[in-house]
């Protein structure tokens, strides 16, 4: 792909759709109400249009009965930042930026329950969702559609400095 970063055509490329396919977990940067920085690692389900996170407002099973804090701080400032890279080298690395969108549900989001079994196993993922099965339960369903995206592997998409001539 001959796309610059910051294209979202390149959520296209190869390396982009085996990272959001992974279950290399997502690493979200926002900003606290606070006024600092924060990265939370999160599940995340490519939906072939946005990066869908979810989290708990509240879960009695799993002795969440509080809202997420970063649902507060999401919600007053929605920028964020998100990386899914690899950890061998040459990395492979996916940016993502943009606003996301929270939508409260009750019950389990529908795409965390796929990610549960994507990232723990069909085994794994079925005790997950039915662990957090209880009338009181809802949940927040963070979605972003990109509207910035870099691509680094290493290989043939370099950093700008190091790729510069």
């Amino acid at each position: 792909m001959d796309l610059p970063q910051g294209d979202p055509g390149l959520l296209e490329s190869g390396t982009a759709q085996r990272l959001l396919r992974s279950t290399i977990p997502a690493r979200v940067a926002y900003m606290a109400v606070d006024g600092t920085p924060r990265v939370m690692s999160s599940w995340h389900v490519w939906t072939g249009e946005e990066l869908v996170m979810a989290t708990y407002v509240r879960c009695p099973p799993m002795g969440m009965l509080t809202p997420a804090r970063r649902l507060s701080a999401l919600r007053a400032n929605p920028a964020v930042a998100i990386t899914i890279d690899t950890e061998r080298q040459p990395p492979e690395v996916l940016l993502l930026r943009g606003r996301v969108t929270i939508q409260e549900v009750d019950g389990m989001v529908p795409e965390q329950a796929e990610a549960a079994r994507r990232f723990l196993g069909e085994k794994g993922g079925a005790e997950y969702v039915a662990g957090a099965m209880h009338p009181e339960t809802r949940m927040a369903r963070i979605s972003l559609r990109p509207d910035w995206v870099g691509v680094l592997d290493f290989q043939t998409r370099l950093p700008g400095i190091i790729g510069a001539p």
